[in-house]
């Protein structure tokens, strides 16, 4: 039998204390409140002024069933943490204690399938990804008062669109095709001067969900970015090429120099200036970016890691952060470099089959990279591995990364 969860939250204590006085219509009191108000329910708590109660709630009069809260809160993605039922009613529960800036996805368990909150209109979609076939989900999404603003990441009225363009390369190297997306910004033409670049790995995530077109549309409108052009490359197999390639894994190094930005350099005019490019990468592609920047200091001078998996380990090796350790014994090399990890990032499952604290790992590159010389802008955000963060803190490392 799961654990009744200890109420905490005032507005159903309240409630549970009006029934308990007779006071039978307040049920339906509450859920008219909550159907106006949509969910979750968010209530100070007294003599804080820097967290608040943060209750999902779930409607069904049924005693057997089974509902949950499925979400990055517990420090593990897509961790499921049982709900309680308030007796007497047919409220499910349940209640968390977070920073006022917090923002996250979450879904709720009904008996074994998850589903979008009924009561919470944000959502996010995340779309099919027609090459790899993840996807296909949409998941609810809740703001606390002082999550920090995404202003870059929607389209603005009169802001000129750059172009998007997809391609199939094939590399005999890695023995592998990849998608590959082309943004170039307003006005951009191949004739004129040689222009800035970031490459983007994870090449999907950074067109469809974070999203860098609209996120460098609105960035360069506003004198905030030169003109750039962004290399986004994707994988046709999220799993093991995936798994492989962004394992540190050197051949993709001789992929990148030997033929991806030769290619590239043949359709778009790219700078040879390491200061007026960067690498960017989320989750394992901020490892990757990381290790990049590392063997190509001649090429990327700056580092771009959204909530980087610097806790990896290649395979036989037992003691975590390697690539932190690469750093620590070599050198100091021209780079500068943004980090971000989440306050909900201390669990997280590798494809490697083993979990890393890739926000204790983050702190280790910042005090590493930080002790040895370099240039490090780092932060830390209320919430856990997820795009909708990202999406927001995208605009943020790279105007920290500007010159």
């Amino acid at each position: 039998m799961e654990t009744q969860e200890i109420l905490i939250s005032p507005r159903l204590i309240n409630l549970q204390e009006s029934l308990a006085g007779g006071r039978s219509t307040a049920l339906d009191i509450f859920w008219q409140e909550i159907s106006l108000r949509g969910t979750p329910l968010v209530e100070p708590i007294a003599g804080n002024e820097q967290d608040l109660l943060v209750t999902f709630l779930y409607r069904s009069g049924k005693d057997q069933v089974k509902i949950g809260l499925v979400s990055n809160l517990p420090g593990r993605m897509g961790e499921y943490e049982a709900m309680s039922k308030l007796p007497g009613t047919d409220i499910w529960y349940k209640t968390h204690h977070l920073p006022m800036d917090t923002r996250e996805t979450y879904q709720l368990s009904v008996d074994g399938q998850n589903v979008t909150d009924p009561l919470n209109p944000q959502k996010q979609v995340f779309p099919l990804d027609e090459d790899t076939g993840i996807g296909g989900w949409v998941s609810s999404v809740f703001e606390l008062p002082n999550a920090p603003a995404q202003t870059w990441s929607t389209p603005r009225p009169g802001v000129p669109s750059g172009q998007v363009n997809k391609h199939y390369f094939h590399s005999e190297i890695l023995g592998q095709e990849y998608p590959v997306w082309i943004y170039t910004p307003p006005g951009y033409s191949p004739d004129g001067e040689s222009h800035d670049f970031l490459l983007m790995l994870d090449g999907w995530f950074y067109v469809n969900l974070i999203p860098a077109p609209t996120i460098l549309d609105n960035l360069l409108a506003a004198g905030k970015l030169p003109p750039l052009v962004a290399i986004m490359i994707g994988s046709l197999s999220y799993g093991g090429v995936r798994k492989r390639d962004y394992g540190c894994y050197p051949p993709y190094i001789d992929f990148l120099a030997q033929e991806l930005l030769p290619w590239a350099r043949q359709l778009v005019h790219l700078s040879d200036d390491p200061s007026r490019t960067a690498i960017v990468g989320a989750s394992r592609g901020g490892l990757m970016a990381g290790y990049i920047a590392l063997r190509m200091p001649g090429v990327f001078g700056n580092v771009l890691s959204q909530s980087g998996s610097f806790g990896w380990r290649p395979e036989g090796e037992s003691e975590p952060d390697w690539l932190v350790r690469q750093y620590a014994g070599q050198p100091i090399l021209p780079l500068r470099f943004y980090l971000e990890a989440g306050s909900f990032e201390r669990d997280i499952s590798m494809v490697d089959g083993y979990a890393i604290d890739l926000l204790a790992s983050n702190r280790h590159l910042r005090d590493v990279l930080q002790a040895k010389g370099y240039p490090v802008k780092y932060r830390e955000f209320s919430g856990g591995h997820s795009t909708v963060i990202w999406r927001g803190t995208l605009a943020d490392g790279l105007l920290s990364l500007e010159r």
